[in-house]
């Protein structure tokens, strides 16, 4: 079992930027704007043969009652739980503060091996950067930047130090879905994570923008694993002016590249707006899997689930090969349906066609109905094979095959879906213009007499060849 270190600390004092050092990643949205981090935030870092785990938390208020202060430090609260190690991070250049010495009062009591690691201390005298910090009596303090790496290794070192080390090997390939949960601002994405892991694993508050990062946990469903990524909600462009929504949109995006099913949440309570489709072009666009979730759906009588559902139908038409579910995040309902599509998704889009009933439904759509005429030409395709997975790509050979137009694309695509019963992903038709057999050949010289012969023909206006 790999160590777990849980970074914790008042806002603002570098533990994002410890957490993408220590896993040598960008996944911690970094800026200077305290309490940026507001769940906690998992990755795997190594250090020699010693992997571990580090736990990113946001900004600790031990004292706040109420609001998100106070869900942001039961997160903390409960990461430190679980930890094996914990770092208490510092700002070494604006001093030991209070709030510091509440921290380090809890952490007492806790029990649990800590480490103070004083920030943002290059160019200072170790010395004078940590003698304020020995008044929290939880060790000897540690000078490091993070954001620069001075004395990193030297604190992971002796924190891990109590611990075996471990043969390393190549990380094993996921072998289960990896789901990202998108959407609009306060839809009811983290509830539903919430839900399917039974507990409050990440903030779920009546705040449009309470999730800022993209929050990656490992979940089990029915005994199947999961890893689920909540995302920050997606508002339209022109509504984005801070800097770190803006990188809660880069971190959005991200995750739906990164992923193998998309869950779309959509409010049923809410009409279906133009930045809802927004999302779901850029989901279609990335090729990804998908299912729909009408959350709320409990709220609404017999007669208004029928209006949202034509809405949907009518405004998202071009999502027709993904699942629509019903659900109910805060009660749990239609939950179980979700994942059922979100398995059915998952095993569409990672599919293994075969090359034979490729090229069988290849041949039984073109002869149904052939390309269309290009001028004096008629394309001709030849054979089909899978040329790729997530989504899935058929790549289909033949002559002429720049002149198919996107409708005709359409139906192959359309066939191929038919034919292998593809549900909850879209499938790519890529077309491959196939090589002349003469190209590249000389022509061979002529005799003598062949020459007379051509000459004589030319004379009689007769066709010539070479």
């Amino acid at each position: 079992m790999n160590p777990t270190v849980v970074l914790v600390g008042r806002p603002n004092v570098g533990k994002s930027t410890l957490f993408n050092r220590l896993t040598r990643s960008r996944d911690a949205i970094v800026h200077d704007l305290p309490g940026l981090t507001r769940d906690r935030h998992y990755g795997r870092g190594r250090l020699g043969d010693k992997p571990y785990i580090v736990v990113d938390t946001g900004g600790f208020e031990p004292v706040a009652k109420e609001g998100i202060l106070s869900e942001m430090a039961r997160q903390a609260r409960e990461a430190i739980a679980a930890a094996d190690v914990v770092i208490f991070v510092v700002d070494g250049r604006a001093g030991l503060a209070p709030q510091d010495k509440r921290i380090a009062e809890m952490l007492r009591a806790r029990g649990a091996p800590v480490w103070v690691a004083v920030n943002k201390t290059e160019g200072m005298p170790e010395d004078a950067a940590v003698a304020e910090f020995h008044e929290l009596a939880l060790g000897t303090p540690h000078a490091i930047s993070a954001a620069h790496g001075e004395g990193v290794r030297q604190l992971v070192e002796e924190a891990l130090a109590p611990f075996p080390a471990q043969a390393a090997g190549p990380e094993p390939e996921p072998d289960h879905p990896r789901v990202a949960i998108v959407g609009r601002p306060n839809v009811g994405k983290s509830t539903l994570v919430n839900r399917v892991l039974g507990e409050e694993r990440v903030i779920a508050f009546d705040q449009p923008g309470t999730t800022r990062d993209a929050i990656e946990v490992e979940a089990s469903w029915e005994g199947r694993p999961y890893t689920i990524v909540d995302t920050a909600g997606l508002r339209r462009r022109g509504k984005v002016f801070e800097s770190v929504e803006k990188f809660s949109v880069v971190k959005t995006l991200q995750a739906i590249e990164r992923a193998h099913v998309v869950v779309l949440v959509l409010d049923a309570a809410q009409d279906i707006s133009e930045q809802d489709a927004h999302i779901a072009g850029y989901i279609l666009e990335a090729g990804r899997a998908l299912a729909v979730a009408v959350n709320k759906w409990d709220a609404l009588d017999g007669e208004r689930r029928k209006e949202v559902r034509t809405d949907i139908e009518r405004k998202l038409f071009f999502l027709d090969f993904a699942e629509l579910v019903p659900i109910s995040a805060l009660r749990g309902t239609g939950v179980k349906a979700l994942f059922q599509a979100v398995d059915r998704a998952f095993a569409a889009a990672m599919a293994k066609l075969s090359t034979p009933r490729l090229t069988r439904a290849l041949q039984a759509a073109v002869e149904k109905q052939a390309p269309p005429l290009a001028g004096r030409i008629r394309p001709k395709l030849r054979y089909a094979h899978q040329g790729g997975s997530n989504p899935p790509v058929v790549v289909i050979h033949g002559t002429s095959v720049a002149a198919i137009k996107d409708g005709y694309r359409r139906y192959l695509e359309n066939t191929f879906v038919k034919v292998f019963k593809l549900r909850g992903t879209p499938l790519r038709v890529e077309l491959r213009q196939g090589a002349n057999p003469y190209e590249g050949r000389k022509r061979p010289e002529l005799t003598a007499r062949q020459e007379d012969k051509r000459r004589r023909q030319r004379r009689h206006g007769r066709k010539t060849y070479g």
